[in-house]
């Protein structure tokens, strides 16, 4: 089950997309950010972050919104998490390019919430080969793409570790 549509997590448990839960998942619908509860639902980040990279860009029109919650700036992921505590989530985040950019965000406004990277749980796919061949929607060449993987690994390895850097699939 995929949701969004330009809205906070908040709004699809009101509307009954989501069940309310007391579990410590909490589900993100960005787009090809994956986060899966319990009982094995899919959130996903918006699709234009992994076709294009940007929300505004010309092949982005008329996709925007459609599926997943467009996040293009910190104002986007503090509005999408309002009212959910960072330190309580567990997000899985299934994006390939834009991993370590949106990781960041989550950072910030983790950050902003008084929570330290190291105390953030997660998974981020970051999986960039898999762009090249599954799917044809990379942003990067590979030698750069490879790059950013690797630098992700490393902060987080140094920097977030209880955070899961890459997840291949």
């Amino acid at each position: 089950m995929h949701v969004g549509l330009g809205k906070r997590v908040e709004q699809h448990v009101d509307e009954g997309q989501l069940p309310a839960t007391e579990s410590h998942g909490v589900p993100v619908p960005l787009t090809q950010l994956q986060h899966r509860l319990p009982f094995g639902q899919t959130r996903a980040w918006h699709e234009p972050h992994g076709a294009v990279g940007k929300l505004d860009h010309v092949l982005a029109r008329g996709e925007v919104g459609k599926v997943g919650v467009p996040i293009a700036h910190l104002g986007h992921m503090r509005t999408l998490l309002d009212g959910i505590p960072p330190r309580d989530m567990n997000t899985s985040m299934t994006i390939n390019a834009p991993a370590a950019w949106l990781l960041s965000l989550y950072v910030a406004h983790a950050s902003e919430h008084g929570v330290d990277s190291r105390e953030l749980r997660g998974t981020t796919q970051n999986d960039v080969l898999k762009e090249y061949l599954s799917r044809g929607t990379f942003i990067f060449p590979p030698a750069p793409s490879r790059r950013l993987t690797v630098d992700t690994i490393i902060w987080c390895a140094q920097h977030a570790p209880k955070w899961n850097p890459m997840n291949v699939c």
